[in-house]
C-alpha cells in the first residue's frame, strides 16, 4: 500500500505489539502521505512518541490534494471536515501567518556566515553573536557587517505566495528574498523580487513572490556596510504570510495584546490604548486607572508622575486684533499622572502677544489672516501687495521664516517603527519665529514634515538658459541633542521613490543648507528626525530636538511673490515695447539698458541671477566656459610663464575618465571593503563624465537583467567615490558598490578649495614625469590612505608624461665637434633630465667649413711675434741711447776741476752743429756686469777709471 511505504519511509517499520495500545486520541495525530500522481493521499495517525503505543486506527484515503479551506476555518483531521476558527484565534485557509515575535517562531533558523572566503576561525567566531532579533511586532536584523538569514522551509501542494511587510531605510545594509527548491538551488526570480526596494524612514511596505508547488526554502538575507564607523539602521520584518500549504489542521491563537471576538476570524486585532489582552483572547481587558497602554499592548504600566517632558508650548491663531496666546498641551496620549505627589501641572494660559508679521509674498486682511498676494504682485509680509513695476517680473517662491500656523502645503505626521502611527500626534509643532519637532509616543520614532513643490517655473528671462538649475531649496536649522538623534532630509521626485540627500547626526549649530533641482519635476520634500533608533516605548530624550527657522524655496510654480526683479526687455521698435522676453544661454541683462548681453570670455553665467555683469561669474585660472556659459571646465591646454618663459601643457591624454582602486581595507571585524575614484580631468565641454554607483559596480553585468537601472542610484561628478564590497565569497553574482558621493561637481581650476563646512572639495596635482606613460598613474598620499585625512579636502597625484610641458627652444642645446677635414659638425642634445614634450624637435645635424689653424689662433701667435720683435727692438735703442748719455756724462767729469768747478770753454769746442769725433774706447770688450760696475765707480771722487780720447794724434788710452 502507498501510505506503508510512506509511514516506514519518514518513521520507520512499527512493530505490532510494541507498547500499549493507542486508544486515546490524545495519544496520537493526525497527518496525510504525500499526493501520488492521481492527486490521492492517505490520512495516517502518527503517535506523539513514537513506540509508545500501537493499534493505531487504520489508514483512510484522505480528501483530494487539492482540497482546502476557507478564511476562518481549519481541516478537522478526525473528520476531515473544515471547521470555523473559535474567537481569539485565526486561520487563513490555506495558509500561514507569523506575525508574534516575542521570540523566533518554529521552523525559523537565523544564520550569521562572514562574507569572505575561507575565513579563520577566529573570523567565523566574528559573526557567532549576530542574529535576527525578535522585537515583540517585528524581527530585527543585525546592525554589524555579517551576513546573516533567516530561513523557513515550507512544502505548498499547490501553487501559492509569500507575502511579508518591512521596513528598509538604510542602503548601507543590502537585503535581498530568495527562495530555492529541495535540491538547494535558487529558483528562477525577477530582480525586482529579489533586491528589496528602500524604504521612507518609518514607513511600511509589502513585498510578495510566488511560489511553486513542492518544497521552498524561503532566505531573508542582511549585510551591512560598517565603512567610516557608521552604525546602519537594521531591516524590520513583521506579518510574514505563506499561501498554498492547503490545508491548516489548527487555528492560531491571537498573540498577546491583540483579539478575534468573532468566531471565524482570518485575523486578529490590535487592543485599543489603555487595555490589554493575554495570548488567545476574544477581548481586551481595560487598565486601572492608575495605569496606561499603548495599542497592542500585552499589558498594562504605572502611570509616572507628570513632568516638564510631558507637555508642549503652542500658538494659537491670530484673532482680530492681532495677537495670539502662548498655551501648553499635554503630548498625548497623555501617560503621566498629574494627581501624585512629585508631579507638575499644566502651565496656564500666557498673555496675548502681538502675532508675528505674514511670511513674504502674503499680506495681512483686517481679520488677521494671512493670504498669498494675487498674480503679478508682491509684498515682504509687512506691507499690502503692490504691483510689480514696468522692465520688472515678480520672483515667485516659497520663503517662511513666521510659524504662526503651518502652511497649507505643509503637513505633519509621526510613524512608530513598530506600529507605523504615533496615534495620529503632530510630528512637529509652530513656535512663532521657528517649527520645532514634537514629543511624539517613544524616543524612535520618527517625526515628519513634509513641503509639496508642484513643480517649477523658470523666470522669463531665465526662461532661454541652458543650465541644470530650475530651482533651489534653503533652509536653516539646529539640532540639540543628548542621545543619537539623527535628522534626515529627503526628497520624492514625481511620488515614486523617496531618496534621502543629506543627514546630519548629533547636535549641530545653526546653519544653512541648499539643494539645487536640477530638472523640473514635482517634488516632496520631507523632514524626518528620529531622536534615538533604539527600539524604546518610552520618552527619555523628549528634550532632543531639530528646530527649523526658515525655509525658501525658488521659482515655484504656484508660488508666491516678496520682491520684482528686473526682467530683459523688447526694443522700442518692436510692435510691443517693454515686454519682458527671456534671455538666450549665456546672456544677462544688462543694467542700463535691460537688454540680453552675452557673458564675457571664459565666464560663466550664475543659475539663479542674471541681472547685471557681475552675475557672470569669472571661470577659475586654466579653465574656460563652454558655449552656453552655463559651467567652466579645462580643455586640456593651457600655459604658464614663470622667469619670462612660457611653458604650455597639453592633457589631451587624460581626458578620459580615470579610475583609482585603494585598499583592500578591512572593518573592525575583517571585512574587506575597497575604494574607488573615478576622474573626469578635462575635455567634454564642462560635461561631468565620471559616474559612480550604487549597489551595482558594473552595468555591463547582464545578471541584474535589462531592467538593472532602476536600482541604480549614479552620481555625476568631475570627481566621484564608491565604496566597494567584493563579490568573491559573498553568495552574490557581483560586485556591491555603496555611499557613492560626489567630490568635485564644479571646476574651479588651479587654485585652492574651500573647507569642510562649505562641502567637500578635491585637489588634483599634476606631475610630469617623462618614464611614465601618457595615462601615467594616478595616486593619493601615503599619509592619508583613503585619499583625505580630514574627510573634506580629497587629494590626489597624477604622474603622465603628458603632464610634462611642450618643448621649446629653451629645452636643447648645441654641440660643435672638432674641424677635421676642412669641415665642423654642429650636434643638438636635450637638456638633462628632459621634462618636456611634444612641441619642437630637435634640429638636425650640421656640416660647416673650417681650417685645420683656427683664426683666432693665427692671431694669436702674429700678434706674439709682433709684440717680441717690438721689445726687442725697444731694448736696444734704449741701451744705446743709455751709453751715449753715459759718454757724455764722463766727459763733463774728467773736465771738472777740483773744486767741482766746470772747464771754461775753450777754442776747442765744438761749433754749433759739430759733431762730437771722440769716442770712447774700451782695450777689451767689457761684461754687462763690468759696464755696471764702472758706471758706479765714475761717481766715486778718487777715481781710478781711466778713458781713452781721441786726440788729433790718434792716441788711445786705456783705463784700468
Amino acid at each position: 500500500m502507498p501510505w506503508q511505504c510512506w509511514v516506514n519511509r519518514r518513521f520507520g517499520r512499527m512493530g505490532e505489539g510494541d507498547g500499549e495500545l493507542c486508544i486515546f486520541q490524545t495519544d496520537y495525530y493526525y497527518e496525510y502521505t504525500e499526493c501520488d500522481s492521481a492527486g490521492s493521499r492517505w490520512r495516517v495517525a502518527i503517535p506523539h512518541n513514537l513506540g509508545t503505543c500501537s493499534a493505531l486506527p487504520t489508514p483512510t484515503r484522505g480528501t483530494d490534494c487539492s482540497f482546502s479551506c476557507a478564511a476562518g476555518e481549519f481541516l478537522e483531521m478526525s473528520a476531515q471536515q473544515c471547521t470555523t476558527c473559535a474567537a481569539g484565534s485565526y486561520s487563513l485557509g490555506s495558509g500561514v501567518r507569523f506575525d508574534q515575535w516575542d521570540t523566533i517562531p518554529a521552523g525559523f533558523t537565523s544564520l550569521a556566515t562572514y562574507m569572505d572566503p575561507g575565513p579563520s576561525v577566529e573570523e567565523s567566531q566574528a559573526c557567532n553573536s549576530s542574529s535576527w532579533t525578535p522585537q515583540g511586532v517585528y524581527l530585527e536584523s543585525s546592525r554589524d557587517e555579517c551576513t546573516v538569514s533567516l530561513v523557513y522551509a515550507v512544502h505548498l501542494e499547490q501553487q501559492g505566495s509569500v507575502s511579508f511587510s518591512y521596513q528598509y531605510p538604510d542602503n548601507n545594509i543590502f537585503f535581498e528574498f530568495y527562495v530555492q527548491n529541495e535540491q538547494c538551488q535558487e529558483m528562477a526570480q525577477t530582480d525586482d523580487q529579489k533586491w528589496i526596494k528602500l524604504t521612507t524612514n518609518g514607513e511600511w511596505d509589502t513585498h510578495t513572490v510566488n511560489l511553486k508547488s513542492g518544497t521552498n526554502i524561503l532566505y531573508w538575507r542582511t549585510t551591512g556596510i560598517l565603512v567610516g564607523g557608521k552604525m546602519v539602521k537594521p531591516v524590520l520584518l513583521r506579518n510574514i504570510q505563506i499561501e498554498g500549504v492547503a490545508y491548516t489542521s489548527e487555528c492560531f491563537p491571537c498573540r498577546p495584546g491583540w483579539f478575534s471576538s468573532a468566531p471565524g476570524s482570518s485575523s486578529c486585532q490590535p487592543c485599543p490604548r489603555n487595555t490589554s489582552s493575554n495570548k488567545g483572547a476574544a477581548s481586551c481587558t481595560p487598565c486601572p486607572d492608575t495605569q496606561y497602554s499603548h495599542e497592542g499592548w500585552s499589558q498594562c504600566k504605572e502611570r509616572p508622575p507628570c513632568s516638564e517632558k510631558d507637555y508642549f508650548q503652542i500658538h494659537t491663531a491670530c484673532d482680530s486684533e492681532g495677537k495670539t496666546k502662548v498655551m501648553y498641551r499635554w503630548v498625548e496620549p497623555r501617560i503621566c499622572e498629574e494627581n501624585v505627589t512629585g508631579a507638575v501641572a499644566l502651565p496656564p494660559t500666557g498673555e496675548r502677544e502681538a502675532c508675528p508679521p505674514c511670511n513674504p509674498g502674503y499680506y495681512n486682511t483686517d481679520d488677521s489672516t494671512c493670504f498669498p498676494c494675487p498674480p503679478g504682485t508682491h509684498s515682504d509680509g509687512t506691507s499690502v501687495c503692490e504691483e510689480c513695476p514696468a522692465g520688472t517680473e515678480p520672483v515667485l517662491g516659497y520663503e517662511y521664516k513666521w510659524w504662526n500656523v503651518l502652511p497649507s502645503n505643509m503637513k505633519t505626521s509621526c510613524f512608530n517603527v513598530g506600529n507605523s502611527k504615533c496615534d495620529d500626534m503632530n510630528g512637529w509643532e509652530v513656535a512663532g519665529d521657528h517649527i520645532r519637532s514634537g514629543a511624539g509616543g517613544s524616543d524612535n520614532d520618527y517625526l515628519i514634515l513634509n513641503l509639496h513643490v508642484p513643480g517649477f517655473k523658470l523666470p522669463t528671462s531665465l526662461a532661454g538658459m541652458t543650465g541644470t538649475e530650475f530651482g533651489r531649496i534653503t533652509f536653516v536649522f539646529e539640532t540639540i541633542c543628548s542621545a543619537d538623534c539623527e535628522l534626515y532630509f529627503m526628497m520624492d521626485v514625481n511620488r515614486k521613490s523617496t531618496t534621502v540627500v543629506e543627514s546630519w547626526e548629533g547636535s549641530k549649530e545653526r546653519q544653512s543648507y541648499t539643494h539645487i533641482m536640477t530638472r523640473n519635476a514635482s517634488v516632496s520634500y520631507t523632514w524626518a528626525f528620529q531622536r534615538t533608533n533604539q527600539a524604546q516605548d518610552v520618552r527619555r530624550y523628549i528634550s532632543d530636538v531639530v528646530i527649523l527657522y526658515s525655509v525658501s524655496v525658488t521659482n515655484v510654480q504656484d508660488g508666491v511673490a516678496s520682491a520684482c526683479r528686473a526682467c530683459a526687455l523688447l526694443s522700442q521698435s518692436s510692435q510691443r515695447p517693454g515686454s519682458c522676453i527671456p534671455c538666450p544661454a549665456g546672456f544677462y541683462i544688462d543694467r542700463d539698458t535691460n537688454r540680453c548681453q552675452e557673458c564675457p570670455p571664459n565666464t560663466y553665467l550664475s543659475g539663479h541671477h542674471t541681472y547685471g555683469e557681475d552675475a557672470c561669474l569669472p571661470c577659475g585660472p586654466g579653465s574656460k566656459s563652454n558655449k552656453e556659459h552655463s559651467r567652466c571646465y579645462s580643455d586640456c591646454s593651457f600655459s604658464h610663464t614663470e622667469n619670462n618663459r612660457t611653458l604650455t601643457f597639453d592633457l589631451s591624454s587624460l581626458s578620459t575618465v580615470a579610475s583609482l582602486t585603494i585598499g583592500p581595507s578591512f572593518t573592525s571585524k575583517g571585512t574587506k571593503y575597497l575604494h574607488v575614484f573615478n576622474v573626469s580631468l578635462c575635455g567634454h565641454q564642462g560635461t561631468m563624465a565620471a559616474v559612480c554607483t550604487d549597489n551595482v559596480t558594473d552595468l555591463a553585468n547582464k545578471d541584474m537583467g535589462s531592467d538593472s537601472t532602476q536600482f541604480v542610484n549614479s552620481v555625476d561628478s568631475f570627481i566621484c567615490q564608491s565604496t566597494i564590497i567584493p563579490a568573491d565569497g559573498r553568495g552574490f553574482r557581483m560586485a556591491l558598490a555603496s555611499q557613492s558621493i560626489s567630490l568635485a561637481d564644479t571646476f574651479l581650476g588651479e587654485m585652492a578649495t574651500g573647507s569642510c563646512q562649505r562641502g567637500r572639495s578635491a585637489v588634483m596635482t599634476i606631475r610630469c614625469n617623462p618614464e611614465k606613460t601618457d595615462r601615467g598613474k594616478l595616486t593619493v598620499p601615503s599619509a592619508c590612505p583613503a585619499g583625505t585625512c580630514d574627510g573634506c579636502t580629497f587629494h590626489f597625484l597624477w604622474e603622465s608624461g603628458s603632464a610634462c610641458p611642450r618643448c621649446t627652444q629653451d629645452d636643447y642645446h648645441q654641440i660643435e665637434g672638432a674641424c677635421k677635414g676642412g669641415a665642423q659638425e654642429t650636434l643638438s642634445v636635450w637638456n638633462e633630465p628632459k621634462l618636456c614634450i611634444k612641441g619642437i624637435s630637435l634640429p638636425a645635424k650640421s656640416s660647416a667649413p673650417c681650417e685645420a689653424i683656427a683664426l683666432w689662433l693665427k692671431v694669436g701667435v702674429g700678434g706674439g711675434a709682433f709684440l717680441a720683435v717690438l721689445l726687442v727692438s725697444l731694448t736696444c735703442y734704449f741701451w744705446k741711447k743709455n751709453k751715449r748719455l753715459e759718454y757724455k756724462y764722463s766727459r763733463l767729469v774728467m773736465s771738472a776741476n777740483k773744486e767741482c768747478e766746470l772747464p771754461v770753454a775753450d777754442s776747442c769746442a765744438l761749433a754749433e752743429g759739430e759733431e762730437p769725433e771722440d769716442d770712447v774706447v774700451y782695450s777689451h770688450k767689457p761684461s754687462l756686469l763690468g759696464k755696471l760696475r764702472a758706471i758706479a765707480n765714475k761717481r766715486e771722487g778718487d777715481s781710478s777709471e781711466s778713458v781713452q780720447l781721441k786726440s788729433s794724434q790718434s792716441e788711445r788710452w786705456v783705463w784700468g
